[in-house]
């Protein structure tokens, strides 16, 4: 059956602080909430002990961010999906943003390694006034370890409710998707942040945040390797291929930490846990 794990997290401000409560069930948990920035902004690191998903494990997240509250979520590691047989390892993301509600889910990347069959989703449902900064990161295989992603399937999903929707299945025989120029061309990591409201950003807001991150790619190494769109008013997206997670990651957080400064007037602070 694998091994099945449950986290549910619930946001909400009393007396001024942004307060987590939570609950699970197998091995999936959150330590100790941490106010680096104030008692308004809830930073949480969210641990799987065992470390990887094999086949048939299954890691359930819910998360309730009500009125006004605001959390940051990251992981002090990569989630990783092992190789295994025919069953599927699942991880599902549910975060549910109630009016003037924030959230930064930062989670560090995904990796899916040789013969892993995965499915890695996460969905946003957002109310009028929410605001939502996201990413997605995965690497296929482990090139410099000499461990290719030669076999195996991995699905991803990444979705703000009735808004967008970005879904794909790679497989590790599809030389085309993987190496062709109007694929992966070649690289190993595909990353994508995004910038959302629950309401349509006006026009002036929306070019801004278009304009700033243009502004950071386009100042980076990977710049031909990454585009920034707003296929809708309520929604930015920057994409980046790269041949490592490193060098993607510092361009998603140099974006991110440019809009947390620029549009959400927050000091441009990363957490602790990546520096360790």
């Amino acid at each position: 059956m694998g091994w099945q794990a449950k986290l549910k997290l619930d946001y909400c401000v009393e007396n001024q602080r942004c307060v987590a409560r939570h609950e699970h069930q197998g091995p999936l948990r959150i330590l100790k909430s941490l106010y680096p920035e104030g008692d308004q902004i809830c930073h949480n690191i969210l641990v799987h002990p065992p470390s990887g998903l094999v086949g048939g494990d299954e890691l359930l997240i819910d998360i309730h961010l009500q009125t006004g509250s605001h959390a940051l979520i990251t992981t002090p590691g990569a989630t990783r999906f092992y190789g295994s047989d025919a069953k599927t390892a699942r991880q599902q993301v549910h975060a549910h943003l109630h009016n003037d509600a924030s959230l930064e889910w930062l989670p560090l990347e995904a990796l899916a390694y040789n013969g892993c069959q995965a499915h890695n989703q996460a969905v946003f449902h957002m109310e009028a006034g929410s605001r939502l900064m996201a990413w997605d990161v995965t690497a296929l295989g482990l090139p410099h370890a000499d461990q290719p992603f030669v076999t195996g399937e991995f699905q991803q999903h990444l979705e703000i409710a009735g808004v967008w929707l970005e879904r794909g299945l790679i497989h590790a025989t599809d030389q085309r998707l993987l190496h062709s120029p109007l694929g992966l061309n070649g690289h190993s990591c595909q990353s994508t942040l995004v910038f959302a409201q629950g309401s349509a950003m006006d026009e002036v807001s929306r070019e801004h945040v278009v304009a700033l991150a243009r502004e950071v790619c386009e100042a980076h190494p990977l710049r031909l390797q990454a585009g920034v769109t707003s296929p809708d008013a309520r929604v930015v997206v920057v994409r980046v291929l790269s041949a490592q997670v490193e060098s993607a990651m510092a361009l998603l957080r140099s974006v991110w930490l440019q809009w947390r400064h620029q549009c959400w007037k927050l000091p441009p602070v990363a957490p602790r846990i990546w520096a360790m």
